[in-house]
């Protein structure tokens, strides 16, 4: 069998994580498989060498990239040529757009080198042209989510709902979750998990209305005990917002061993009772243990007046979206008020049963209980170099 030849481009650490397990699933199916690009140190564990440090393109808003434009420039070209100088049978760019598909519009241009690009924009919520646009130079994509393929297919690419990684992370037993409680003084007090964001912009945009209504709540069941699963680049903010809210374990990832770490956030989200998070993939994290949860999220002024004006979808809550239903508790912009948060999270300890079967839904409509979402994606990679 002729070898396969892959480039393969992630830019930040989500990507990294969906290119290795990608390029895992590759190497099962074609051993005799190729690979060079760029990518971190899950892809790079899987036999790539990463042509430079995925982590100068791990920019995020305006004010950041600005002053790397000339750079990051450069760097498109520079990646792009190295696609056409390798002349592989796929082009993969995973995630991170702003530069995945700026190469592949440059490599479309100059050949007809096969290009799949992981992970659809989100072109369900906002921003629908976004699709025809990519189109013009992504001939397949691969969804994380049921409900794209049609979006994706409209617009004139082949698409494979391949599963979400979510569905393939591990999850703490209940016997983990006793442990955990008995460990930091738990015992049988009901738990609430807070998680006020992973950039620093939310926790302190997020931090003092989570912190008004934790006190609201507390004053009604003052027997809750609080844990914050805090993430690396913010536990120092997260430290300095929690030291005032009495019976709160902060787990500081930096501290011991990063396993040790992962299986602390795992019991820890399997223990809870309830969780208040901040918008995003964590609704599936938490899903995926089975803990019930409300979401509240806040923008600044501008960027809330924009997104709500460009928003295509009633709820922000990816678990209401998938499971096709509206049972989590979302207070978002203008109701991201301490009362009516701290009243959603006393709706949900008293009523936590609600969740549950959109959770399982969730979890079932994302791949739970089939083939590993990295086999998934090398097998529709595969089956459309085969069809192309």
């Amino acid at each position: 069998m002729t070898p396969l030849r892959v480039f393969i481009l992630a830019g930040e650490p989500s990507g990294d994580k969906l290119g290795g397990a990608l390029m895992a699933g590759l190497k099962a199916l074609r051993p005799e498989v190729a690979f060079e690009g760029v990518g971190g140190v899950q892809m790079q564990a899987e036999g790539l060498q990463s042509r430079f440090d995925m982590n100068e393109l791990s920019v995020m808003g305006l004010a950041e990239v600005l002053p790397k434009y000339r750079h990051l420039k450069r760097r498109i070209a520079q990646t792009a040529q190295a696609v056409l100088d390798m002349r592989p049978d796929v082009l993969i760019t995973i995630d991170s757009p702003d530069f995945s598909l700026r190469v592949a519009k440059l490599v479309k241009a100059s050949s007809n080198i096969r290009t799949v690009h992981y992970v659809a924009p989100t072109v369900w919520a906002w921003r629908a042209g976004r699709a025809a646009k990519m189109a013009r130079h992504i001939d397949h994509v691969l969804a994380l989510f049921p409900f794209e393929p049609p979006l994706m297919q409209a617009a004139g690419m082949r698409c494979d709902f391949v599963g979400h990684p979510v569905v393939a992370e591990p999850v703490a037993t209940q016997v983990d979750a006793e442990r955990f409680r008995a460990a930091h003084g738990i015992g049988d007090a009901p738990l609430l998990m807070v998680l006020p964001g992973s950039r620093r912009g939310e926790v302190a945009r997020l931090g003092p209305r989570f912190s008004d209504a934790i006190s609201r709540i507390k004053a009604q069941r003052p027997e809750l005990k609080i844990v914050v699963p805090a993430a690396g680049p913010v536990a120092d903010a997260v430290k300095l917002l929690t030291v005032a809210w009495p019976d709160t374990t902060v787990l500081d990832p930096r501290e011991g061993d990063y396993e040790d770490a992962m299986d602390q956030k795992r019991a820890a989200f399997r223990a809870a009772d309830v969780a208040l998070a901040a918008s995003g993939t964590v609704s599936l994290e938490l899903a995926a243990a089975d803990t019930p949860m409300v979401i509240a999220y806040d923008m600044s002024p501008l960027s809330r007046f924009i997104i709500s004006r460009m928003m295509l979808v009633d709820t922000v809550t990816l678990v209401n979206l998938v499971s096709d239903t509206r049972v989590v508790p979302e207070f978002i912009g203008k109701d991201c008020d301490p009362a009516l948060i701290s009243r959603g999270i006393s709706d949900v300890m008293a009523a936590p049963d609600v969740q549950r079967a959109a959770m399982s839904l969730t979890m079932e409509r994302l791949g739970r209980g089939g083939e590993a979402p990295g086999l998934r994606a090398a097998k529709a990679v595969l089956d459309g170099l085969d069809q192309a």
